[in-house]
């Protein structure tokens, strides 16, 4: 695990960015481009929504979907959004998704209203809130996912068609899930401060239900893989349970002010791996990266009513942010293997299935660091010298950029963005006629048959989907079959909302 390092000379710090600084590009980019691609991922939400749809439904080949969900456990589920290409609710994903939304508003929720899409942002997290009000029956009862991705794989079918498994599965005291219950306590406290100011009630609600799941979490401790084995093929749990747990404190802290959460945070810094993991990506699985930085967050504003041994267990935290930090900048000893490799171009890649998510990840929580560091009037240190906010917010920007289309092959990978974009993304409801189109019944083979395989362009533009991306040479292939590159999930875009409205902002005031 790396020591973060002293400060350095400004000589020094010039020096090791120069290497990073070569490999970007440099794009200029106006204000307005960045808020018509904030509104286009806002409103890729809403093509991923399962359940009856509003009179105000903006996806026009999108029907009502998954009408049934519950049905035969006695619950209603229906509502809430397919994590990707596909017709399941998975609900680690999905919470995961709705956190980083939330997040989005919380840090950027002016800029957000200033681009005119605040009350789309407050929709799409409303859209998901209202889903896990349900979801959460009980206070030890949570249902985490209603499909089964392995009947769902095997049948290429509209939602508006789904003649799948609709099982759905909870975890309770008798069968754990603490990730799952901490993500979700983590999405609704959140939520909670996002809905604060515009609607109380339901941010009171919200934060309720939050601090049962915490609760319930916590005190029922075990792995929602081992609960609901069919998430275990597409949703394991790699990290464990003990980022959820202190994300989902950190996020109540937040919410509440309550100093019993601090607590938590601080008096499991070990146990649950906070101050001791030192970890280069950030996903729906590892959030140790996020727990670090709101960490970091509370000694950066306020250290000086904390108390000396509070300030020493933070410092840890906030040495492994600057590790995550300093290994997107390439900033770590060379000889490490910490730092987060780049594609030709000077995209970060982390690994082959999905990179982007990765990219967006880590380009949210540079240009949130970025603030915290300008409002503290701090410093970035790392093995290889000192980065201020701007650093950040450049390596920010350049990895958006490049998903914009500033990348060798000028294709945006934000779909429906620009002039060239994946045209075959992997997603069902997007690659078959439209419902409302044709009604016609489509089932499990013909999908595959009729739409499936067919090698045109798909029939509707799933806008504001971000697709897996590239490979390590930059290079991609927009064929439908190739889900590793072409697949788009809700947790990819997700972060993009906050930098996408962080930019916008930023160069409006430049512009």
């Amino acid at each position: 695990m790396e020591k973060v390092g002293d400060t350095r000379s400004m000589s020094r710090r010039l020096v090791a960015l120069v290497p990073l600084l070569l490999l970007l590009p440099t794009t200029s980019r106006a204000a307005s481009e960045y808020r018509e691609a904030l509104a286009k991922s806002l409103l890729y939400f809403e093509a991923q929504r399962s359940g009856r749809l509003p009179y105000d439904h903006r996806v026009s080949w999108r029907g009502h979907s998954g009408l049934t969900d519950g049905l035969e456990q006695g619950v209603d589920l229906v509502g809430g959004y397919y994590d990707a290409g596909d017709n399941v609710k998975f609900g680690l994903p999905m919470a995961f998704t709705v956190t980083m939304l939330s997040w989005s508003v919380v840090e950027y929720g002016g800029d957000i209203a200033a681009a005119g899409e605040l009350k789309h942002a407050l929709e799409a997290i409303k859209w998901g809130t209202d889903y896990f009000i349900k979801a959460h029956t009980h206070p030890n009862v949570l249902w985490a996912q209603v499909g089964d991705g392995d009947t769902d794989h095997s049948c290429w079918q509209r939602p508006e068609d789904m003649t799948t498994s609709r099982q759905a599965h909870k975890i309770d005291e008798e069968h754990p899930g603490s990730e799952v219950a901490g993500e979700t306590a983590a999405a609704m406290a959140a939520a909670s401060i996002a809905f604060k100011e515009t609607n109380p009630h339901y941010s009171h609600v919200l934060l309720h239900h939050a601090q049962q799941l915490f609760e319930f979490g916590d005190k029922h401790r075990g792995r929602y893989d081992d609960s609901i084995g069919a998430a275990r093929r597409y949703y394991p749990s790699g990290s464990g349970y003990g980022d959820e747990l202190l994300w989902a404190a950190l996020w109540l802290h937040r919410a509440s002010g309550r100093e019993e959460y601090l607590n938590y945070v601080l008096d499991n810094a070990y146990d649950l791996n906070g101050a001791t993991w030192a970890i280069s990506e950030f996903s729906w699985d590892i959030k140790y990266a996020g727990v670090q930085i709101l960490a970091s967050k509370l000694l950066m504003e306020g250290g000086r009513d904390l108390r000396e041994e509070q300030v020493s267990i933070l410092e840890q935290y906030r040495a492994k942010a600057h590790h995550y930090l300093c290994s997107c900048l390439s900033m770590n000893d060379d000889d490490s293997g910490s730092n987060v490799a780049r594609t030709p171009a000077g995209l970060l890649f982390v690994r082959r299935w999905n990179n982007m998510q990765y990219v967006a990840g880590a380009a949210f929580l540079l240009a949130v660091y970025s603030d915290y560091l300008a409002d503290s009037g701090e410093l970035l240190h790392c093995p290889r010298g000192s980065s201020g906010s701007q650093d950040l917010l450049s390596l920010a920007k350049s990895q958006v950029d490049y998903v914009l289309g500033s990348n060798p092959r000028g294709i945006s990978y934000l779909v429906g963005h620009g002039g060239r974009h994946p045209r075959r993304v992997h997603h069902r409801a997007a690659s078959s006629v439209s419902y409302k189109v044709d009604r016609a019944f489509v089932g499990c083979t013909q999908g595959f048959d009729e739409w499936y395989g067919r090698g045109g362009d798909n029939p509707n533009v799933v806008v504001g989907a971000l697709v897996g991306g590239p490979d390590d040479k930059d290079e991609f292939s927009d064929v439908r079959g190739n889900y590793v590159q072409t697949e788009a999930c809700t947790y990819n875009t997700a972060p993009m909302v906050g930098v996408l409205a962080k930019l916008s902002a930023k160069l409006e005031e430049q512009q």
